[in-house]
């Protein structure tokens, strides 16, 4: 991941969030629970540990009701978590701040 972010970096990261939580949980989806893979991209991992990978997940610990279309200020708290994870994760593989 460290490895990742460094050749990308952050606003490229950032991009990709946004990106995907726009095609994966905006909308309602009849494929709940199987939209994000659990592994390679860092916005997938950090979607998983933040509980944002699916609509049934933030409903249960965000409690965003997971039968509407997402707002604007619910797809920025959830990318401010992805974020927050993936800067942790970093620094803490990195033992330094990004």
């Amino acid at each position: 991941m460290v490895k990742y972010i460094d050749e990308k970096g952050m606003d490229k990261i950032l991009i990709h969030a946004y990106d995907f939580v726009n095609r994966k949980l905006v909308v309602l989806n009849n494929n709940d629970g199987k939209q994000t893979p659990m592994k390679g991209h860092p916005v997938f991992i950090a979607m998983h540990a933040g509980a944002c990978c699916c609509r049934g997940c933030l409903e249960k610990w965000h409690h965003i009701p997971k039968d509407t279309i997402l707002t604007k200020n619910e797809i920025n708290y959830i990318i401010s978590i992805i974020i927050e994870w993936i800067k942790r994760e970093y620094s803490i593989n990195n033992k330094g701040v990004l």
